[in-house]
């Protein structure tokens, strides 16, 4: 594997660490929310879409120095870690389902990394 691909993996794997942490800090933020417009202003709201924001441009320079059809599927491990910080910081539960899912996901990187291996 050469740097330039390396390098464009661990950016694109970091953003969906990042937006993960985003999506744990926009929930957050929501139960704040009381129907008023400027409660929408409220810390962790904020910090979760500038979570959000900083993922995409540390999405952006990840997906430079690859194909986007490697790369793009790596955004959904985002969701593995999503449901591990929904355990941790809002004691939500893992089901078989949710288990299911993420294995799924695992597959369909894996065999989307696996098919341009094959190339």
């Amino acid at each position: 594997m050469n740097p330039v691909l390396l390098k464009s993996i661990l950016l694109v794997f970091a953003a969906g660490v990042v937006g993960s942490f985003g999506a744990v800090f926009l929930k957050m933020g929501a139960g704040r929310l009381d129907g008023g417009l400027l409660s929408f202003l409220n810390g962790r709201l904020v910090f979760g879409v500038a979570l959000y924001l900083g993922s995409s441009v540390i999405y952006a320079a990840g997906i430079r120095g690859g194909q986007l059809s490697v790369l793009y599927p790596m955004v959904s491990l985002g969701y593995i870690w999503t449901i591990v910080w929904a355990r941790l910081f809002f004691k939500e539960a893992f089901t078989g389902r949710k288990m299911a899912g993420l294995g799924l996901i695992l597959l369909g990187v894996a065999l989307v990394g696996l098919g341009e291996a094959a190339r």
